[in-house]
């Protein structure tokens, strides 16, 4: 099917990997289709934990915490229209795009068996195992440093090999801001940036009280 030139290009939505020291790009995932709804939650953090302290009614302790929820679908179906150019899809179908979406929430091989060396040769501390700084994509307005939380798959068809063909992956992420990463850390020059950009769309909003009814 051709698609009509004067239609405007549809970007997509995905998520990055990066160096969390050098900020280098590891690994891009993009999701095949965009989801058709996106859940965003917001978890005030206000600075009062008492109910009735007035002093601190107004108050906040820092940005909300932002919880991302969205379902994306993974199909063979485009890939396997033109076997020829897409042989990976062929042979192992869609395990190539899940494991890359799976393999964001493991450490990697080499850490596990690092750790593990430094176990039997008797260190005392152990540091847990840093994983690359994930970044949820969605637009040039939503670029934020997150950390998924929640991974769940459901695959509905396979292959005579039993390789997936269709699947439909249920991501929850947790925004990470400068409370989660500190000052200096790479992601939350990210989270900064989403912040201000929020501001900045806020202020194209504009509104009255007298559209309520009421002066202020």
């Amino acid at each position: 099917m051709t698609t009509f030139p004067g239609s405007p290009r549809v970007l997509k939505g995905g998520i990055a990997l990066l160096d969390p020291a050098r900020g280098t790009v590891l690994r891009t995932i993009v999701l095949q289709y965009n989801p058709d709804t996106l859940t965003r939650t917001l978890q005030v953090q206000g600075a009062g934990a008492n109910e009735g302290d007035r002093s601190e009614a107004l108050r906040l302790k820092g940005p909300p915490v932002e919880t991302i929820k969205l379902e994306a679908e993974i199909d063979a179906a485009d890939q396997l229209e033109f076997p020829d150019k897409n042989r990976a899809t062929v042979e192992l179908g869609i395990h190539p795009h899940l494991a890359a979406l799976e393999t964001i929430v493991y450490p990697t091989v080499a850490q596990v068996r690092a750790n593990d060396a430094l176990a039997r040769a008797g260190t005392l501390e152990i540091l847990p195992m840093e994983a690359p700084l994930a970044v949820f994509i969605w637009s040039r307005n939503r670029v934020v440093p997150v950390r998924i939380t929640d991974f769940s798959v459901t695959e509905e068809a396979f292959d005579p090999s039993l390789n997936p063909l269709r699947a439909k992956v249920s991501l929850s992420m947790r925004v990470l801001s400068d409370n989660d990463l500190g000052a200096d850390h790479r992601g939350t020059a990210l989270f900064n940036a989403y912040h201000q950009q929020k501001e900045n769309l806020a202020a194209k909003f504009t509104a009255s009280a007298s559209e309520l009814g009421v002066t202020l």
